[in-house]
């Protein structure tokens, strides 16, 4: 919703400056230029990204449109899964964990909490190293190492949509200026013509340029910008679920354990403890 409101405001600031001070709105209604800078940037991106990665992207764009993101009730949810899970751990053991993990899709505990079981990479990072405890032979330590990997390398493929975004909000300016120059030539060859027609092409090169930057630095870098910040916010989830899961496979109780997920949890979405308390007494 606010990258919207955003957008709308950016427009509102720039086009009411332009009216303000006199200027006619359609000398900006070049779309020769647009399609040169539009199409262009289009090209580069299919030119430079794999057909796997656009598709993420877009994935990224919508949601940042949608304004759809991490909440608190979201990490309350991931609380109440592990802490469920770790009390089955302690009751019955970690063989008891078996069939939600190997099932989760048909799991008495995921199938409550869809939020987190529609999640696919954060499902598989959840039940795959519960697994390793299942399993056993992995130290508290070796498991901490394990995901820290796991995670390293999650953060990068999640990363890339926001790092392309951003390149190609740098290449817009230089896109700009290729349509203004096409502008110059198509002026330089009426040369001759009345001053007022030469004055009218100028003009429309010159909006190349405009819309170059503008695209640029009002839309879609801020754009790669938010896309980057809710990754990072995304990733609080891996380090939530590495801590809770260690904090179990040294002994403690799940209560402690969960508290230990909790704390990594951003500030502006980290229950309190007597919230995740209150949550928690509800799921014994």
């Amino acid at each position: 919703m606010f990258v919207i409101i955003g957008i709308v405001i950016v427009l509102v600031a720039v086009l009411g400056g332009f009216a303000i001070e006199g200027g006619p709105f359609l000398v900006l209604m070049q779309y020769a230029e647009f399609l040169i800078i539009v199409g262009a940037s289009i090209g580069a991106l299919l030119i430079s990204t794999p057909g796997k990665l656009l598709s993420k992207i877009l994935k990224r764009l919508i949601a940042a449109l949608t304004g759809k993101k991490v909440t608190k009730e979201t990490y309350l949810s991931l609380l109440k899964v592990m802490y469920e899970l770790f009390q089955v751990g302690q009751k019955d053991g970690v063989i008891g964990l078996e069939q939600h993990v190997e099932n989760p899709e048909k799991s008495s505990i995921f199938s409550k909490y869809p939020a987190i079981a529609k999640n696919e990479h954060l499902l598989h990072f959840l039940t795959d190293t519960i697994r390793l405890l299942v399993v056993g032979g992995a130290e508290p330590f070796d498991l901490e190492g394990l995901m820290d990997a796991d995670i390293e390398t999650h953060h990068q493929e999640t990363s890339k949509p926001a790092q392309i975004l951003q390149k190609i909000g740098d290449s817009m300016p230089g896109l700009g200026i290729v349509a203004a120059v096409l502008g110059i030539v198509i002026t330089m060859q009426a040369i001759d013509g009345p001053p007022q027609e030469i004055g009218h092409k100028v003009a429309a090169a010159l909006v190349g340029t405009f819309l170059g930057v503008l695209l640029s630095y009002g839309f879609v870098q801020p754009l790669a910008t938010n896309i980057e910040i809710t990754t990072e916010e995304e990733s609080r989830m891996f380090e939530a679920i590495k801590a809770g899961i260690v904090a179990f496979a040294k002994g403690m109780q799940p209560l402690i354990a969960v508290e230990f997920a909790r704390r990594t949890i951003f500030q502006d979405y980290r229950p309190s403890f007597k919230e995740m308390e209150e949550v928690l007494k509800g799921t014994k």
